[in-house]
């Protein structure tokens, strides 16, 4: 019998910025920027994402993209796989900016073709409201299956027995509605929820089919629940 809850990422310890790495649209010519830190706080460790998104490009940049405003940051490769599979929600923790954010898991390629190496995707919204604590939770169910951010439009199940990494991103457009969107700066904050007591919780899912017509285009101190 496997607890009843499994920690995958915890942000007591500065250590743990080495498990994560950032992406943006500067890759790619735009002009947005993202950091990770961990700071303490009288009530323990936070981790904080923020930076700032920009839809504007750089001058003379050599790629041509059709979308700018995006930041992100993902797990390193696990060694080996998490095995997901005797549990059915994500927790997270979290502070934010009254922004909408989007929590990614990526699984064992079995949903692309052979000759892609890229891993399956499944993502989902997660928005909480400005300036509390939330545990924001997420039904595994509720994960979606994307490629490149857009939605696969056919009956697919996630394999929770073979996740190699999970994502934290933002987009400057896009989320569900009354989200804070448009470029500019961004934060969330997660707790080490050891310090802390439980904040209040978050149903993000009464009205599920309407989040899922706003599009894609956020725990880290993240447990998964039975």
């Amino acid at each position: 019998m496997p607890p009843s809850e499994r920690y995958i990422f915890n942000f007591n310890s500065k250590e743990e910025l080495k498990k994560w790495h950032l992406y943006s649209d500067s890759e790619y010519g735009g002009l947005s920027s993202a950091s990770l830190e961990i700071t303490e706080s009288g009530n323990g460790m936070n981790g904080i994402f923020s930076g700032n998104l920009s839809l504007d490009l750089s001058e003379g940049s050599k790629w041509n993209i059709s979308r700018s405003g995006f930041c992100g940051m993902r797990s390193k490769k696990f060694d080996g796989f998490i095995d997901l599979d005797s549990y059915d929600t994500i927790a997270m923790k979290l502070k934010g900016d009254g922004r909408c954010y989007i929590s990614t898991i990526y699984t064992e390629n079995w949903v692309n073709s052979p000759g892609q190496q890229e891993d399956n995707s499944w993502q989902s919204f997660v928005f909480v409201p400005k300036d509390n604590w939330y545990i924001a939770k997420i039904p595994l169910a509720r994960y979606l299956p994307t490629w490149r951010g857009n939605v696969i439009d056919a009956e697919m199940e996630m394999n929770p027995s073979r996740v190699v990494g999970m994502s934290l991103s933002v987009n400057a457009e896009g989320g569900v509605p009354g989200a804070k969107s448009g470029p500019g700066d961004f934060r969330v904050e997660e707790k080490d929820s050891t310090k802390q007591g439980p904040p209040p919780q978050l149903d993000m899912f009464g009205d599920w089919e309407r989040l899922m017509g706003c599009g894609f285009q956020c725990n880290l101190d993240c447990s998964a629940k039975i």
